[in-house]
């Protein structure tokens, strides 16, 4: 069993989100019950990863209304005088949800699920109202709509890693060596992952003789979360820092520890431009550079709903930058003696006074990427080319 993010129950109505920011350190699942917390939960990075995101903000949304319903069927007299009334009127429920929708819109502005969920929810939100249907039936479409894409999202990570592992290992290998960043694993999505479920395919087949990952600064979401989830599904593994990837995969070097070649480096994406651009976690693209370089695949996995075919190039993605205390401070164990437990613990790293820039992404240019894996299969350049057709392939497909 992969480790689990998000555990929503459908009845009795309930939602638990693994707190990130304390793993790996602690396990701690909190409960989410209104769209609010499911802002915070979001923003504060306690869930992360564009998959993940995006189922949930829908099930927040839907775990909120389900609640609400629920007291209104036990004890209407609890509700305020707003809620009540919006179970009441199908207009003021929808304008709730529209509300909601726009708020959890701002959580993170980088991630497109997040954007395409909102899309997905409003569009049965006001199908239901075009319908002249209840209050009570636009909220069970609107929670039906919610669980499928927690359903699909686990589906479609299966196959992406499936057919990840058929492209990379195309060529005759049998036993290879990969690099990965940041977290794109069972932690990032409903379960699985993306680029890190190319990893578990290759592991469950015996294809993968060892897994590289980066610690992913200044989030160390590689060194927190993907140890993590590498260790719990012992997968063989060793962590570098994010500067180490270019003589990892140098030849001019023998390293005591490193005698084997990386035959490719997979990483996931928060979103990826009608050109194939994508925008992925800070670091992304220099590892795509030293790929090219070394003559080593450089592969996107991301499910179809991470392709925004209204964006026409990276340029167009907007780049989310975060605050500087990501940067100067980080968390680790303390132990202050030999009584004492354990505990968490900020320390700060740099001096006072100085200036910080973090953005949370960059762009890797399509130039630079051999392939985007999606559930609905691999996409490759035409020879030569220099983008790939996205909306093509996305068509073929439908």
């Amino acid at each position: 069993m992969s480790l689990r993010a998000i555990v929503y129950v459908r009845d009795p109505p309930s939602l638990e989100i693994l707190n990130q920011l304390l793993l790996p350190h602690e396990t701690v699942y909190e409960s989410v019950t209104t769209v609010q917390q499911g802002y915070e939960q979001i923003n504060r990075m306690k869930v992360r990863g564009a998959p993940a995101i995006g189922i949930v903000a829908a099930l927040t949304l839907a775990i909120d209304l389900q609640l609400k319903l629920q007291t209104f069927n036990k004890n209407p007299n609890a509700l305020d005088s707003d809620t009540l009334n919006m179970l009441n009127s199908p207009l003021l429920l929808g304008n709730f949800i529209r509300d909601s929708l726009d708020h959890l819109n701002q959580s993170r502005p980088t991630a497109v699920n997040l954007f395409r969920t909102s899309d997905i929810l409003w569009e049965v939100t006001s199908s239901g109202i075009k319908k002249n249907l209840g209050t009570k039936q636009i909220i069970e479409t609107l929670v039906d709509t919610a669980v499928q894409m927690m359903n699909d999202d686990l589906i479609d990570n299966n196959n992406i890693g499936k057919y990840g592992a058929e492209f990379i290992l195309r060529n005759g290998d049998k036993r290879i060596c990969v690099v990965t960043h940041c977290n794109t694993g069972s932690l990032a999505t409903s379960g699985y992952g993306t680029a890190l479920g190319i990893i578990r395919h290759l592991h469950t087949h015996g294809n993968l003789l060892h897994a590289y990952y980066t610690e992913t600064r200044p989030y160390n979401q590689g060194s927190r979360l993907t140890s993590y989830e590498l260790l719990h599904d012992k997968i063989p593994s060793t962590l570098i820092c994010d500067s180490m990837v270019s003589a990892l995969l140098s030849s001019h070097f023998s390293f005591k520890k490193i005698d084997h070649k990386i035959t490719a480096i997979i990483v996931g994406a928060d979103r990826v431009a009608k050109n194939g651009d994508t925008a992925n976690k800070i670091g992304t693209y220099q590892l795509a550079i030293t790929a090219k370089y070394h003559n080593v695949m450089f592969i996107v996995a991301a499910p179809s709903t991470s392709i925004d075919l209204k964006i026409k190039n990276g340029r167009d993605i907007v780049i989310e930058e975060r605050s500087e205390d990501e940067v100067v401070f980080v968390n680790g164990l303390i132990k202050q003696d030999e009584i004492e437990k354990y505990q968490i613990r900020k320390v700060r790293v740099p001096p006072e006074g100085v200036k910080v820039w973090n953005p949370s992404f960059d762009v890797t240019p399509a130039e630079l990427i051999t392939a985007i894996v999606t559930e609905k299969g691999v996409v490759e350049k035409e020879k030569d080319g220099k983008e790939f057709d996205l909306e093509k392939f996305l068509m073929s497909q439908n």
